[in-house]
């Protein structure tokens, strides 16, 4: 089966910010992500988890995109402009994908 290259990038944003970003992605051009919820982890700041939480408002979630290569700046220029002013980490790896023209 024939593959062809792609990007796939990850961010995790705080939930508040899902929309803002979402929307962001949209104007870039990008017509598919998927939402993950994040449940916890450690970083420069310490540990943190969901556990606990009475709100769902103050969580973390993962947006993955995967898109062709060409199309990379624009998202991460869309990204960052939403992450840059708050907590947000911004993955990029390189994979593979079957249907290109989905992408």
């Amino acid at each position: 089966m024939q593959t062809h290259k792609a990007k796939r990038v990850a961010i995790i944003i705080e939930l508040v910010m899902q929309s803002r970003l979402t929307d962001a992605l949209e104007g870039a051009g990008v017509t598919g992500w998927s939402v993950l919820p994040v449940l916890g982890g450690s970083g420069r700041s310490g540990g943190w988890s969901r556990e606990g939480q009475v709100s769902r408002g103050t969580g973390m979630v993962q947006v993955v995109c995967v898109i062709r290569p060409d199309r990379l700046d624009a998202l991460l220029d869309a990204a960052f402009a939403v992450v840059d002013r708050h907590i947000g980490i911004v993955s990029i790896s390189d994979c593979e994908v079957v249907r290109a023209e989905r992408f």
